[in-house]
């Protein structure tokens, strides 16, 4: 019995797989660069330009830090989780200031539930007393890590 459920293991472990169809829309196809895994909904930078909205929405520049002239930009490195919000959040470069960097950190944990965004995203928080309002940098980098 035992030689025959081998043998019959064997056979199935060599047998010729049936060849794989690809679908009409193969993400490996020549030509085409990256493919959302969420094709029917926003795009990638659609998703990153709503997390930098709703950060930007709850960003608060501290008295104090604005009192004493500090300025500096702070950049935040996260991923998002399954309950959209930021998890794994480090201070990757610090703007100089404490404050500002905290400031930065709970904005992000504040902005509420995030559009879902694959990979580690690198987000910089500008702040500087010339604006009205601090900023949140230019467009996130998604930092894919290895």
């Amino acid at each position: 019995m035992r030689r025959a459920a081998l043998a019959l293991g064997l056979a199935l472990l060599l047998a010729p797989a049936a060849p794989l169809r690809a679908g009409p829309a193969a993400p490996d196809a020549p030509g085409r660069g990256a493919v959302d895994l969420v094709p029917q909904g926003p795009t990638v930078e659609e998703r990153l330009a709503e997390i930098r909205r709703r950060v930007q929405r709850v960003l608060v520049y501290p008295p104090i830090a604005r009192w004493r002239g500090l300025e500096g930009t702070t950049r935040l490195e996260f991923e998002i989780g399954a309950d959209g919000r930021a998890r794994g959040l480090a201070v990757a470069r610090s703007s100089g200031s404490w404050l500002l960097d905290r400031a930065a950190e709970r904005a992000l944990r504040t902005a509420g539930e995030l559009p879902y965004v694959w990979g580690r995203l690198s987000l910089p928080v500008r702040f500087a007393l010339a604006d009205a309002a601090p900023a949140v940098g230019e467009p996130a980098q998604i930092a894919r890590t290895p």
